[in-house]
This record gives C-alpha cells, structure tokens and sequence, in this order.
C-alpha cells in the first residue's frame, strides 16, 4: 500500500486552534497577531516576557554533504520535535521559512515530509505571512534608491563599477542574472550591468535572520555596504537614507511565524536565508523565544556541517549569544553511495539503478564524510548524534553499516523513521539526543574576533573541510586588505561554496584531502555582520528545469492546491 501524498497526510492531520498551541509553550493571545486560521505572528515582547523561564536544551539539526536532492533535515527536525511529545517533554520546532524559487522548481517544499511535516503545508510553502515578500520590497527600495543617487547627481561620489547591491526577486529565472538598467533616454536613468539573485541570497533576509530585535535591524540595516566611493570608502545605507524606510517594510517580518507540526507541536518558521551564500540559518528572534518556550529547541542548520553547523556556530550563536547542549547529523544510505563516487546523482532524475540494490561496502566506501562532519562538530565542543533517516528500500545491512561507522568514531546513533512514523518513528533518536543534552558541552567558536580575516578563512578551509590551505586571487587579496582598513576585520566570515562536497569542487565526494581552496573574491555582508570569500562558481539566481514543480501545480474544482509537494 503507498503512502498518502504530503499534502494529503497535512490535510488530513487534526490541527489544534493556534492560542491553544501558544498556550502549550507559555504565550498567552496579547502576544499573537493571527494570519487566517493557521498562523500567527509572534510579538517580539514575548522575548522579554519568558526572560524568567529557564532555557531549555538547544539542539540543531545538520547532516553529512548533501546529494542533489537533500537528505531530510528540516523533515527529521520536525521529527524529533514530534518525538519528544512521545517521551513527555515539550519541545518547540524553529526551521526555515521556504523560497518560492524551489517550491516551483525542482527542490519542492521545505516543510518536512510524510508524517513529520508543519502543516498546513501549502501554507507554509505559499506565502506564509509575506516575510520573503517584505525583504523582496525593502531590498529593492535600496536598489533603486542607489540608482535614483546616481541619477540625481552622485554627491556621495559612487563608483559605479564597485556597486554590488543588485536586485532579488522570489522566483527561479536565470534570464535575470547579468541585465543592463537605466537604459532609454536621459530621463530612464544611468545605465549600468547589474542583475537579480534570488530573494532568499539577499543580505537584508541574513540582517533580518541575525536580528535581535526591531531596533537591532535598523542599525543593521544602516550598516549595509552597497559599494565604494572613487576613493575606496565605504558607501552604506545610511548614507543613501534608505535605511529608515527599509526598516518599517521589515517592523512586521521580523516577527516570528508560530504554527504546528501535523502532531500539534510548536513550530517557529521565520526567515530563509541560503545556505551556501548566507549563514544558513532560522532567526534568531524565533531561538530567543523557543528557548524559553519548551524542554528542548530543535532548530535545523542548511546543508552540511561544515557548512551550515558551522556558521550556526561561528556567526549564529556569536549574534545570539545562546550555546548548544548538542548537534544532530543526519545522513541516510544514498548519500553515503553517493559519496562513494560510483554514482552521478541529479535533481529530477531517479537514482541510479545499481545505488539501489544492496551493497554495504558503497556505504563504507562513502563513509569518511560521515568521519568528517561527525569530526566538524566536536571541533566545537559539541557532542554529536548520528541520525539515520531511513527510506523503506534501505537493507538492513546498509543501515548497520552506518551505525557501526558511528560507533567507531564514538557517536551515538540510531535509525528513525519519522517520516513514514511520525514521532513515534524517531523516540530513539530523541532519547539519544536527550542523553547527549545531559553530558558536559564545552562549546568553543573556531576563531577569535580578533583574528586577521584571511587566517579566519583559512582556519575554516583547513578545520572544516579539510583543505591543506587557501589560494587568494588578486582580487581577493585587494578586497581583504580594503575590508581590513575599512574596520571590518573582526567579522566572522561565511565560505560561499558548493554544498555538494567538502571541497570547492562539486564533483569530488567522500572526504577529499590533498586540495586547496581557491578564494576568486570576496564580499562584505557588513549589515548582517559577516565577510563571505566566495570560492568556485556559485549561482546566487537559480534557473528552472526542463519540468519545473510549476507544471504540475494547479487549482482543483473546489478550489484546494494540488500538485504541491
């Protein structure tokens, strides 16, 4: 028999009236601001109303590199929130808000899968309370708030050709990466090359995640870079008095999205910034508040550990100022194939025929990632817990496989099933994860504040992903030395990579060694608070496939979604 779709599991779930889900983590109705029947925003006054509860244990969720079509993070996070209502404790879910650029692609949703999803999942994966809308609207006014200062005159002195602030919109469309504007007459503008990434690569969604309160955005967003004066200064928003106005279209996103898992547990969904441009991560503002709200936060970082886990780290917990008990790594069978290189994995495509017949030794073979993640997190003091999210074609053998790895590097491990389960699916991975939150932590950040921006990058590359050092193209040795002088050397930096290896290649699996990073420039996300050396080639637009989800979405005759998934 086969599993309801996605949409159908939501639909069919039974949802609890969101002020009683409030109620259950400790915020009365004077703290929610509904959206329809299913979600709420939650004033930041709640912050300080819970001040006086003790934290719960806060744990994230990351994973081994990722295949081409991920490997159940957000779907385990949910999973494991689900899991510790089983055991009698309360836990609170915080993940990512979705980009409608994958939900009309390939990728699809992010609100978890099968039986451990937020629900309901078309509102969450549509819209939500239009938070990506209002970055989408404020990011923009700078842009054309920088092209009218041209226009009018120029008194900052702008060097055109250093603007980086380029326009974002929430939709896959490559045709939009390189463009001209201002052409015409004398009255359409200044013309100049710019272009459009996708909204969720913008900086004012990573200013609006690292966010610790409204008055924390605006001086953020005043602090924005958008380019250099002819004599190489800083030009910010500030400056161009666009931060002011940036800030009331954000007064309303930067409240947190409270809704439920389709067992009725809390869910955080707020912000969504990429994981292999931005830091990867929910907001802060929504950690603030679950970590008083429940026994345990389960909050999820994007992609890898040595991607995501480690900017929750070194960038996250630095503006946050909270500390994690304990990390989960996800991983699953195909992913470790996968990184055995035997096998090409594509997004869209089925995998490939003989990954799916069984053969432990492909999952061996791929193992040294599984070493290497489980590596990146005790390289913060944190303990970690090996999570095997199991696919119901996986052999038994596989699965030990993986557990016995694990044991040899002294982790915890165990196999869930929440997806087809629900939270009775992962109970043994929460135990575990319980038994970890109860063990000493000496978290430790990578680097200190202080240390030079170009030995930050360096400690990230060699620690993390196992290079044997960095090769800095003249360009970014010029952008760094301009950052340096410019005061913004004691920021964290956050490694723009691909998220489908260790390496700067997307190609090589496993745990690569014998490799350096190459470092082709850099860029200041100064608002946000971090530098990001960018390292290979990264698509900050993604495009549309041949069959993009868009196709099969449509409207039924009473008027319900289908085709979403």
């Amino acid at each position: 028999m086969s599993m309801p779709t996605d949409l159908d599991i939501s639909r069919a779930a039974e949802l609890l009236p969101i002020p009683e889900v409030a109620a259950s983590i400790g915020l009365g109705e004077h703290l929610l601001e509904p959206y329809g029947h299913s979600v709420s925003k939650i004033s930041l006054a709640a912050i300080d109303e819970l001040a006086d509860r003790p934290p719960g244990k806060y744990v994230v969720v990351s994973s081994i590199t990722p295949t081409p079509l991920g490997e159940g993070k957000t779907t385990t996070t949910v999973g494991l929130g689900q899991a510790f209502g089983h055991l009698g404790k309360n836990a609170v879910v915080a993940v990512r808000q979705p980009s409608m650029g994958p939900t009309f692609g390939i990728k699809g949703g992010a609100a978890g899968g099968g039986y451990a999803q937020v629900a309901p999942m078309e509102t969450v994966n549509l819209h939500l309370t239009g938070d990506l809308h209002a970055v989408t609207s404020a990011h923009n006014l700078l842009a054309a708030m920088i092209d009218n200062h041209l226009h009018k005159g120029n008194k900052l002195g702008i060097d055109p050709f250093s603007i980086t602030w380029r326009r974002v919109i929430d939709v896959n469309d490559r045709d939009l990466r390189q463009i001209v504007t201002g052409l015409g007459g004398k009255a359409d503008g200044v013309p100049r090359q710019t272009g459009f990434d996708i909204t969720a690569a913008s900086e004012v969604m990573a200013v609006l995640a690292l966010s610790t309160s409204l008055q924390d955005l605006r001086a953020r967003l005043g602090r924005i870079v958008i380019g250099y004066t002819r004599d190489g200064e800083p030009v910010t928003a500030e400056q161009l008095r666009a931060a002011g106005a940036m800030c009331v279209l954000l007064k309303e996103a930067i409240k947190p999205n409270l809704m439920q898992t389709v067992e009725q547990t809390p869910a955080l969904i707020h912000c969504g910034p990429f994981g292999n441009i931005a830091h990867g991560n929910s907001s802060v503002v929504a950690d603030l508040i679950g970590i008083r709200a429940g026994d345990y936060l389960i909050t999820e970082a994007g992609f890898g550990a040595d991607m995501g886990a480690e900017r929750f780290f070194n960038i996250k917990c630095r503006n946050s100022g909270l500390r994690p008990d304990a990390a989960v790594v996800v991983t699953t069978v195909r992913a470790l194939k996968a990184h055995s290189g035997k096998y090409r994995v594509v997004a869209g495509k089925p995998l490939p025929e003989p990954m799916l017949a069984e053969n432990p030794e492909d999952v061996y073979e791929g193992a040294s990632n599984l070493r290497k993640q489980i590596a990146n997190i005790r390289a913060h003091g944190v303990n970690p817990v090996v999570a095997v999210n199991a696919f119901p074609d996986d052999y038994e053998s596989e699965k030990k496989a993986i557990l016995e790895v694990a044991a040899e590097e002294g982790a915890r491990a165990t196999v869930a099933s929440h997806y087809t389960r629900g939270g009775k699916g992962a109970v043994e991975l929460a135990e575990a994860v319980a038994e970890a939150c109860a063990e000493k932590t000496e978290f430790q950040f990578l680097y200190p504040d202080e240390m030079p921006l170009v030995e930050k990058i360096s400690t990230v590359a060699k620690r993390m992903y196992g290079a044997d050092g960095i090769e800095l193209s003249p360009l970014a040795k010029r952008q760094l030395e301009t950052y340096e002088r410019c005061g913004f050397g004691s920021l964290p930096v956050c490694i723009a990579k691909t998220h489908l290896s260790l390496s700067a290649d997307p190609s090589r699996k496993g745990a690569p060694t014998g490799w350096t990073l190459p470092v082709r420039e850099v860029r200041a996300s100064v608002g946000a608070g971090f530098v990001y050396p960018i390292c290979g080639e990264m698509r900050t637009m993604p495009g549309l496939s041949s069959h993009p989800a868009a196709e099969r979405i449509d409207i039924d005759e009473a008027g319900q979604v289908v085709g979403l998934s």
